[in-house]
């Protein structure tokens, strides 16, 4: 192994934030891009100094004609590069990017759990955090948004004895797509050119071909780099929000006990149900009251609340007694029953 910049640069920082820590289970997503190609070679390279154990997953879409040579392509490096690989392939019609993002995390953590892999490693770079960024800014995500990309999470939220805790990597965040391409050219790594990047009915296409040259051009030459310090400054500001609004949360939302339901006195409230004390609400910033309101949502609807759906509940908060919102997805309203605002299904 020849030792390089890059593999000076991705052992420093392995020290540094203990991404992958020694004698760890790692599955490697690749591509087959530069990207992926970049990761996969650094961490074999560097393989002896951690005492990793190695794998390989790839996900074949079916979007591409060529989708299954590409498959071939990748499992032919795993075989040069003597690592056990897996190659998954959609058996459903994946009908967009989100479709396509779910089903791969899915598949990641199905091999991984059955495979006994602790952690999953992807080669996103500085440049695709600032596309996240962008994309997710016009998108109205808000500033957890802007947090893009951030080094690790967890794969599964609430793991349990039967589903170990499995973590998502993403190493090459400090490094650009120019920095990935100039390794694979030095190290001769085959890339496979994938012609859905070109694709503009991709939004993440049109950003990085069209908006991030733009920008680059016209306002700041290092707009990529500014951008992925952004998200990472806020990132740091998001994750004390987090905290201080999941405190908070403990404090003043509780389990409704089952009641009449006032439109049917003679049906009892057995849906789950939730009391939120409004006078301690009322006295935390507005920052939390909204973050607070939008991790209830989350546990109570199938699907991720917008921002009119927490506004409406933070809105009561001031309201007079006996308001109500809106119905919410599964029948759920909320109602201000002073000194509380009742949130549930009525029978």
């Amino acid at each position: 192994m020849a030792w390089s910049l890059a593999h000076a640069k991705l052992h420093t920082l392995l020290r540094q934030r203990i991404l992958l820590p020694k004698n760890s289970a790692v599955l490697m997503a690749v591509s087959g891009g530069q990207d992926s190609l970049c990761l996969a070679r650094l961490l074999i390279d560097l393989q002896a100094k951690w005492q990793w154990t190695l794998a390989l997953v790839h996900c074949d879409h079916r979007w591409r004609p060529d989708s299954s040579d590409n498959a071939n392509h990748v499992l032919q490096l795993a075989n040069t590069w003597k690592i056990p690989a897996w190659i998954e392939v959609a058996q459903m019609t994946l009908k967009g990017e989100a479709d396509a993002r779910e089903w791969r995390y899915k598949t990641f953590y199905k091999i991984a759990q059955a495979q006994g892999y602790s952690h999953v490693v992807t080669g996103h770079t500085a440049s695709d955090r600032a596309e996240t960024l962008l994309y997710n800014l016009v998108r109205g995500t808000g500033i957890d948004g802007i947090s893009s990309l951030p080094w690790q999470r967890s794969l599964n939220h609430s793991p349990t004895n039967h589903q170990p805790h499995i973590e998502l990597v993403r190493p090459l965040l400090n490094f650009s797509r120019q920095e990935t391409q100039d390794f694979c050219s030095a190290h001769q790594l085959p890339i496979w050119e994938d012609s859905s990047n070109s694709n503009l009915a991709f939004r993440r296409n049109r950003i990085r071909h069209e908006l991030i040259p733009y920008l680059s051009e016209h306002f700041n030459p290092q707009i990529g780099r500014s951008l992925s310090q952004t998200a990472e400054i806020t990132a740091a500001d998001i994750a004390y929000l987090q905290s201080q609004a999941t405190h908070l949360y403990n404090q003043v939302i509780t389990p409704s006990s089952p009641v009449e339901s006032p439109d049917n006195p003679k049906a009892l409230q057995t849906k789950p149900a939730w009391e939120i004390d409004m006078h301690t609400l009322q006295l935390a910033p507005l920052a939390l009251r909204r973050r607070v309101m939008r991790q209830l949502l989350q546990a109570s609807l199938a699907k991720p609340p917008n921002f009119q759906q927490i506004e409406a509940l933070v809105l009561l908060l001031q309201a007079p007694n006996g308001s109500r919102t809106s119905t919410y997805p599964g029948g759920l309203i909320a109602e201000v029953r002073k000194p509380i605002i009742w949130f549930g299904a009525l029978s």
